[in-house]
């Protein structure tokens, strides 16, 4: 007797599993913490173009480790923000970098940075 009702299949849920019969292959329990990190997007270093490097070698400039990674850290901020070329400028140097790329174009120290005129640069960091 249908009674202009539909008939309705009738399908049986899965049974849970008890914490004995947890398959193998199911995800290992995760933190939060585990979880955040894996979401943090973490900075692609800069490549330093060959351009950039000979002019390092050229003018005797020298940039650490630390400073690197801090500019590796601004320049992936801000890519974030929408910038695809930026100028960089720290005590002892000046960069031009491209955020799109991930490249060091080129460098210069600070007095000769001083004469230029920079182009095709949507944004600055400027780095203490």
């Amino acid at each position: 007797m249908n009674n202009g009702f539909p008939i309705q299949s009738v399908h049986a849920l899965p049974k849970p599993y008890s914490k004995k019969e947890i398959p193998k292959n199911a995800a290992a329990k995760t933190s939060f913490k585990d979880v955040l990190q894996q979401q943090i997007v973490k900075p692609a270093h800069l490549k330093i173009s060959k351009h950039a490097n000979e002019r390092m070698d050229k003018r005797g400039i020298e940039i650490n480790s630390a400073q690197w990674e801090t500019i590796n850290r601004k320049v992936a901020e801000a890519k974030q923000k929408g910038v695809t070329d930026s100028l960089v400028i720290t005590d002892e140097a000046t960069l031009v970098v491209s955020a799109k790329n991930n490249t060091v174009i080129t460098v210069m120290d600070r007095q000769e940075a001083k004469s230029q005129i920079f182009t095709n640069i949507n944004g600055t960091i400027v780095i203490d």
